[in-house]
């Protein structure tokens, strides 16, 4: 397995684990990888990972947030999506994803990691608590139409 920085070449089998993680709109996800390439977001980044035939197999996308629940430093990194392919899973992918976003955020100077979860994925917030992570906080976000 190789992890690395997503490249252009990436975008099509980024996009669809992105999709297989995050339903969207067509198009949306494309649009969003177009903007990451043109490095108009300079405080953030993808890795993936590539089984031995150099198949996209996971990915991690990370950012730099000044502000992450239960976070103190003012420059925090942040674990912004976590996937691997469900034939891939249990298999120290996971872990791996998470190990390389940790040294990527360390080599920007951050000295704490953050992630999230939805309340109702166990699956998740077991897997985030087996990598090290603490709980900190528990919220529940409102939306209004206006």
């Amino acid at each position: 397995m190789i992890i690395r920085a997503v490249e252009p070449q990436d975008a099509a089998a980024w996009e669809r684990m992105r999709a297989e993680l995050w339903p969207a709109d067509p198009g949306e996800h494309a649009r969003e990888i177009a903007v990451f390439f043109s490095r108009q977001l300079r405080h953030e980044e993808a890795l993936i990972a590539l089984d031995d035939q150099g198949r996209s197999i996971g990915f991690v996308e990370l950012s730099i947030r000044p502000y992450a629940e239960g976070c103190y430093s003012g420059r925090v990194g942040y674990l912004e999506g976590w996937f691997v392919k469900p034939p891939s899973r249990r298999r120290g992918i996971g872990r791996a994803l998470v190990r390389a976003a940790e040294d990527w955020a360390r080599a920007q100077g951050c000295i704490e990691f953050a992630s999230d979860t939805e309340l109702g994925n166990a699956s998740s917030a077991a897997a985030h608590l087996a990598l090290g992570f603490s709980e900190v906080e528990r919220i529940i976000c409102f939306r209004k139409p206006l």
